[in-house]
């Protein structure tokens, strides 16, 4: 069954549909320790070009150069320990010391730091170089990457480190510039991850959570992913960047918006840059007139948002709202509801076979969601669900010859969300017993048994699937409730006053009489 691709490029949250879109207002080429009169001239473009208050930008380089050593000192006490950041430390050649970092930044895109541990010291133990990864099948690749989600990453880290080995005799591109014109799936912040974390170019780059730091950091309420206000933070990333650590100052700014200036609840009296924020200015300017019973009055250091002339303020449609205190900024664009899609998918099963009971596996076309990865039977289907046993029973023997349609059941269903994407399975299982194996399987198609299945290159959807058909299965573990799936069942349950009569009119049975099996 073919689906739909996914409508957006995968990316460290928010700033998924910028990478690689527009080009920075102030070059990542251009990065390069600023001068007093340089940083004048670096805000007079940023000014210039987006007609904005000077409020929202640093307004001196004093002022720079104490954000920097604040978040630096704060960095170097606090930051976690992170293989990725062991191996970067460590490592002394620079085509391994990239390449290191550039497994870290593609697992990271859209995925938490605990997920991410494990597959990148197993990915690393499997593929230590470059050169490994790119002799490495596409099949080793999804099976390692499975579970992971986003499974293009994978396949895209592969081809770039074959275009590395093949085309650029085996070294990685220097520049953040090269890097993301020369290398797929590489955009605009993850060639700027790799060129200051593993080659030190004073270049810097923003994700969701140097998003959230800016913004608050300078009061920017408007929406974060519109092209202007991109522009602008990608200027304040690469002010900002200090010249002689810029890996470190980069990894600082993403560290601080992931444990310390967070989404919700964020720990502002742990911040090192609070002095600095112009939102806990706003907030305690807040709370000082709520304190006293009057009305909000313009600071003087406040940016006159009411003129309607600033283009980086919240916009009036969105009143600053006192329950979220520094959470004001930024204001996200309301998300579009994802695009609800339906599968009929069967489990098919051979018990007994030799070997142990095997299941059929069908893999994926080799472009689009879930690219190359292997699936059990699928057809798509209408929210009706009308005629989706008999398409899925062809579909069943296309791959496996003629099969007992009576013995096709329905078990419930599985709900798995992609990026844009609602997928609701409806699954059925289906076992030949006393049926002629079937030994012989077309391309594309392979008969797995349970332990080759759960290391086999499948989605996480799939081992939902297959765990609503163990579920009814005797003999086996029931599904987990993280699963969200759903049982039918063929008996109500009784009402709680229908339970005390069937308790009250039960035969009452001796607790030393003999069972029915012992007797």
């Amino acid at each position: 069954m073919r689906k739909p691709r996914p409508t957006g490029r995968s990316h460290r949250k928010q700033m998924s549909r910028q990478e690689g879109r527009e080009k920075c207002v102030l070059n990542s080429s251009q990065a390069k320790p600023c001068s007093p009169n340089g940083l004048v001239r670096q805000q007079e473009k940023v000014v210039l070009l987006a007609s904005v208050s000077p409020y929202h930008l640093f307004k001196d380089t004093a002022e720079v150069t104490a954000f920097r050593g604040s978040l630096l000192s704060w960095y170097d006490r606090e930051k976690r320990d992170l293989p990725w950041r062991r191996r970067a430390e460590s490592e002394v050649d620079l085509d391994r010391r990239a390449y290191a970092v550039w497994v870290s930044e593609i697992m990271l895109q859209q995925t938490q730091v605990a997920t991410v541990i494990d597959y990148y010291t197993r990915w690393m133990q499997k593929w230590p170089t470059l050169q490994d990864l790119a002799s490495a099948s596409l099949e080793e690749v999804n099976q390692l990457w499975a579970g992971l989600g986003y499974y293009s990453r994978g396949r895209r880290l592969q081809e770039g480190a074959r275009k590395v080995v093949e085309e650029l005799g085996g070294h990685m591109p220097r520049t953040a510039e090269t890097l993301q014109q020369l290398l797929p799936g590489v955009g605009r912040y993850t060639a700027g991850a790799i060129a200051s974390i593993a080659f030190g170019q004073a270049t810097g780059i923003v994700d969701g959570n140097v998003v959230r730091v800016l913004c608050r950091v300078r009061a920017i309420g408007a929406d974060p992913s519109s092209t202007l206000v991109s522009q602008q933070l990608w200027s304040l990333a690469q002010l900002l960047v200090d010249p002689a650590r810029p890996g470190d100052f980069n990894q600082a700014a993403m560290e601080l918006g992931a444990t310390v200036c967070t989404p919700q609840r964020p720990l502002c009296s742990q911040c090192p840059v609070q002095s600095l924020c112009r939102a806990c200015q706003r907030v305690e300017q807040e709370q000082l007139s709520a304190s006293q019973n009057l009305p909000h009055s313009l600071d003087v250091e406040e940016c006159a948002s009411n003129t309607g002339q600033c283009q980086l303020c919240p916009s009036p449609t969105k009143p600053w709202d006192r329950t979220l205190g520094v959470a004001n900024f930024p204001r996200k664009a309301s998300r579009r509801p994802p695009r609800e899609e339906y599968s009929a998918t069967c489990v098919l099963e051979q018990p007994g076979a030799l070997g142990g009971s095997r299941f059929l596996l069908v893999q994926r076309p080799s472009s689009g969601l879930l690219a190359g990865l292997w699936e059990f039977p699928s057809v798509t289907t209408q929210p009706s669900g009308q005629c989706q046993r008999k398409v899925l029973l062809q579909e069943l023997q296309s791959w496996a010859g003629p099969l007992p349609a009576t013995r096709l059941q329905h078990l419930g269903e599985v709900i798995h969300a992609f990026s844009h994407i609602k997928l609701t399975y409806q699954v059925y299982g289906l076992a030949l017993e006393g049926q002629t194996p079937v030994i012989t399987t077309p391309p594309g198609a392979r008969w797995l048994t349970r332990e080759e299945f759960h290391t086999a290159a499948v989605s996480t959807a799939m081992k939902k699937v297959f765990r609503v058909y163990e579920g009814q299965q005797p003999g086996t573990h029931k599904g987990s409730k993280r699963s969200r799936v759903s049982i039918p069942s063929c008996r109500k349950k009784p009402s709680p006053g229908q339970q005390v009569l069937d308790r009250f009119f039960r035969p009452h049975a001796p607790t030393d009489a003999p069972s029915l099996k012992s007797a």
